[in-house]
């Protein structure tokens, strides 16, 4: 069924608040808002929450023109230019409105596309709508290839981590009922919103929907702001906001790679240690207790949650008990070999993977064991 707006006058009364994090938006403020302020009728009141992220030229002027005009439109400032996320942290908190949706303050959007994705949250049927760029037989501008690319490539990416089915997950156009917004403790500061806030929707088990919306983006000349560094962020946001909570199987993918990373680091400062004078006895324990602390901050910044049992100390000893076990076990399991004739390289392999098993089972169960 096609969902017009006339289609929606039936629906039940709600307030939506709309937050728009704003910075150097000067050109496209007004007539941004003013396209949100055409779709409120009389069963949709609007609250225009408007967040200065720190502009430099003259977005907080209008904001505040346009507030002074307009009862339904507030504006917040941010002590400096955050991003984002940070600005969208802010505006929800603020939000009254039984439904919360987030809105560029450029024109890439049209804000008539809100009232088809509000029809499900105010019939009860979802509890988030997400309006999908891709998803569409709506007007839009033509993509640049490789940006369509890496946003479907991480919204793949994203899916196969939270077992969603989107086809969108970057889109701008995300409608929330307000208690669900409000309940999930946000972190990012930037674009990684969009990966945090879909990893923590998908573990609370809502009715999400998406439907296809219009979309008119902007050339980087025209002002648009995301970039590749962005892209890699979002990148290690579905890392970081998925993985903790990801099955055993792949979280042991994940720090074998991690693994390996601190074995090359290893290698590497045993071998400037060894250019600088050291001995052998000297520098062999001194990279691996770098290498030992390479793994373990690699550990908390992509696979496990920091502090899910302990305190920051507690779990440092934790660590190195694990590590100090482990230690042990890799001399006995190699000595245990040797003597019942293995070869030293397939004793040393075999106690290094077993080693391998056993610390990530230490850090998994012992160490970061993730609450239920």
């Amino acid at each position: 069924m096609t969902i017009t707006p006339t289609s929606c006058q039936h629906l039940p009364s709600a307030t939506l608040s709309l937050v728009i994090p704003c910075y150097n938006e000067e050109k496209t403020l007004a007539r941004c808002v003013d396209r949100v302020l055409e779709i409120a009728d009389s069963s949709l009141q609007l609250e225009i929450i408007i967040v200065d992220d720190g502009s430099r030229d003259n977005s907080l002027k209008v904001a505040l023109e346009l507030a002074a005009n307009h009862p339904q439109i507030k504006v917040l400032q941010q002590p400096r230019n955050l991003g984002k996320g940070a600005a969208l942290r802010a505006g929800f908190a603020e939000a009254t409105g039984d439904f919360v949706a987030v809105q560029d303050a450029d024109l890439e959007y049209d804000p008539r596309d809100l009232k088809r994705l509000l029809v499900p949250l105010r019939e009860g049927r979802a509890d988030v709508v997400l309006g999908s760029r891709f998803l569409t037989t709506e007007v839009h501008r033509v993509f640049r290839f490789w940006h369509a690319l890496g946003n479907r490539f991480l919204t793949l990416l994203s899916n196969m981590f939270t077992d969603l089915n989107l086809t969108d997950m970057e889109t701008c156009y995300k409608v929330f009922r307000r208690d669900v917004i409000q309940q999930i403790t946000l972190r990012e500061n930037r674009f990684g919103f969009e990966p945090e806030v879909i990893a923590k929707l998908a573990r609370l088990r809502l009715r999400i929907y998406e439907m296809g919306i219009s979309y008119f983006g902007r050339s980087y000349e025209e002002g648009k702001k995301i970039g590749i560094r962005d892209g890699f962020r979002a990148l290690y946001c579905i890392l970081k906001y998925n993985l903790p909570q990801a099955p055993p199987v792949i979280q042991f993918f994940f720090y074998t790679l991690i693994s390996t990373l601190a074995a090359i680091a290893n290698l590497l400062f045993f071998l400037l240690f060894f250019h600088f004078g050291w001995g052998a006895g000297l520098a062999a324990p001194a990279a691996f207790i770098l290498a030992a602390i390479v793994n373990y901050l690699l550990c908390i910044k992509i696979i496990f949650r920091h502090r899910a049992r302990w305190s920051s100390s507690g779990e440092l000893v934790a660590y190195s008990l694990v590590v100090a076990g482990v230690c042990l076990y890799d001399w006995w399991c190699t000595s245990f070999l040797l003597m019942h004739g293995l070869s030293p390289a397939t004793a040393k392999i075999v106690a290094t993977g077993t080693g391998l098993i056993l610390n990530f089972l230490g850090r998994r169960y012992f160490v970061f064991p993730e609450k239920s």
